[in-house]
């Protein structure tokens, strides 16, 4: 597989295959693709090993509904962007419903392409994948050449002095900020090239698949506050930047309107890191860049996951970073299995952790700040299994990427690299009284506690019978009894990962 920094050969054809880049601007296989080539074709798949197993999963457990997914509709809004910008100057997708192992050799062969461009995938199924294609492709005669492009620095570009990976992200972040140059953070001018574009031919240009062909209803994406495509995430990021300044201060609040907002644009690439990191990057040096540094430090994060999983493919398979928490003990039974799904199903009796869960559940969205604490509770309260959570946030979250959510769950379950150590235990009640005072963010989803007031919303079941009556609540009617105690959970954590 050719990973080239620098291209030199030059093609007739060519192929350039979008995946997590769909955007027509600073793509670096679509700027190579078409430098390179006289003439180059778009292709997008869906891909039936992927989405297959979402099928199987929802059919498994909703037999007689069609399955949704929020992340296939913002797909296909994306590409039918991608696809008005190419044909704008003469391209044009070629959108395939198909297995991409079969499909792109095929593909290549069908149009004669000489080479195949793509983005780099740091997942080893999309390792395992590519490798296959590559091989197709070779047997006939094509190059599959790839680069660098949904990260700044990938799996080995920032090493500690003794030349191995890091594996704590502070001397990581201070590494790759010494190493950053404004080359890192250039754009790809790919408009300087689009004269090269070819218009799918005819028996291809079949035109975007629409939900249900590719086995899905619509869901509820149209009515949230999540524009999709190029033009979306332009229009998130505009907004984000008038309030950048505040970021620092306002990240950790799920009832205020802190975060970016841009974590599944940047997930499916209509909006590119190096934008993003530059801009960043630049508000940083301002005397009032706080709030910049601190999101620059959140996008360094994302490429620090993923070099952590390019290191460590076995946590593809579940394995815990730090070995020796491989072999817990979690809870399993009955009693286990209730606990799980009221987690599940925001009943736990923690309200944060519930307005949290059903936030998710309704939007595909969840704060930051609630990742943890939903991971924790589920964790060091419950005592259940992180992969059983981790599995179910893959299932759920509109900007579901492996390497992050895989490295979220072991920093709160104490088992991942630079995680939180297993004695340190989040307390959902002071944390929603630190993070949600006044109880706005839980109302939002919990509005049968909209009568209570700041100082017993937070842990109902302390105001007492008579007084939650007072504002319309009984506990075990209107919201459940808690689950679990905190202070016993906080012991049973304690002995499971000290022994």
């Amino acid at each position: 597989m050719t990973s080239p920094r620098r291209l030199t050969t030059h093609y007739e054809t060519g192929l350039i295959w979008f995946r997590r880049d769909l955007r027509s601007t600073d793509q670096a296989a679509l700027y190579y693709a078409l430098k390179h080539c006289q003439r180059v074709w778009c292709v997008f798949v869906f891909d039936t090993t992927i989405l297959q197993p979402i099928l199987d999963i929802q059919h498994a457990r909703r037999p007689h509904d069609m399955a949704q997914d929020r992340r296939i509709e913002f797909i296909l809004a994306a590409l039918a962007e991608l696809d008005q910008t190419l044909k704008q100057h003469g391209g044009g997708l070629i959108v395939l419903h198909d297995d991409a192992r079969e499909a792109i050799p095929k593909l290549a062969a069908q149009l004669k392409a000489d080479a195949v461009f793509t983005n780099h995938d740091y997942e080893p199924a999309a390792i395992e994948r590519d490798q296959a294609v590559q091989e197709q492709l070779a047997a006939q005669n094509r190059e599959f050449i790839t680069f660098k492009d949904q990260v700044i620095f990938e799996t080995d570009e920032i090493r500690t002095g003794q030349g191995k990976p890091f594996t704590v992200f502070t001397p990581y972040k201070n590494a790759w900020l010494k190493q950053l140059t404004a080359f890192d953070l250039k754009p790809y001018p790919v408009e300087s090239y689009v004269s090269s574009l070819a218009a799918p031919p005819a028996k291809l240009a079949h035109g975007l698949p629409t939900l249900q062909q590719l086995g899905f209803a619509p869901s509820n994406l149209t009515g949230l506050k999540l524009p999709a495509g190029v033009s979306g995430a332009q229009q998130l990021l505009d907004d984000f930047m008038s309030r950048i300044d505040s970021y620092r201060d306002r990240r950790d609040f799920p009832a205020v309107k802190g975060p970016s907002y841009l974590s599944m644009h940047l997930r499916f690439g209509t909006v590119s890191i190096r934008t993003l990191a530059r801009l960043a990057h630049e508000l940083s040096l301002q005397p009032d860049g706080a709030g910049a540094a601190t999101w620059l430090s959140e996008l360094i994060w994302r490429d620090f996951y993923f070099m952590i999983l390019a290191h460590h493919p076995r946590l593809a398979s579940g394995a815990a970073f730090k070995a020796e928490y491989d072999d817990l003990r979690w809870e399993h039974g009955p009693q286990a299995d209730a606990a799980f799904a009221a987690w599940c199903e925001g009943r736990t009796g923690y309200p944060l952790v519930d307005a949290a869960m059903l936030q998710l559940n309704q939007t595909g969205y969840m704060h930051n700040r609630l990742r943890m604490v939903t991971a924790s509770f589920l964790v060091k309260d419950l005592g259940i299994d992180w992969r059983l959570g981790e599995r179910y946030f893959a299932e759920l979250l509109n900007d579901f990427d492996f390497s992050a959510n895989n490295g979220g769950w072991q920093w709160a379950a104490s088992t991942g690299c630079d995680a939180q150590p297993y004695f340190r235990i989040f307390n959902p009640v002071t944390q929603s009284e630190r993070f949600d005072p006044e109880g706005r963010f839980i109302k939002r989803y919990l509005p049968q506690l909209a009568g209570v007031p700041p100082e017993w919303i937070h842990a109902p079941w302390l105001a007492g019978t008579d007084r939650l009556a007072e504002f319309g609540v009984t506990l075990g009617k209107d919201y459940p009894e808690p689950v679990v105690d905190h202070a016993q959970a906080r012991q049973r954590t304690l002995a499971r990962f000290g022994k």
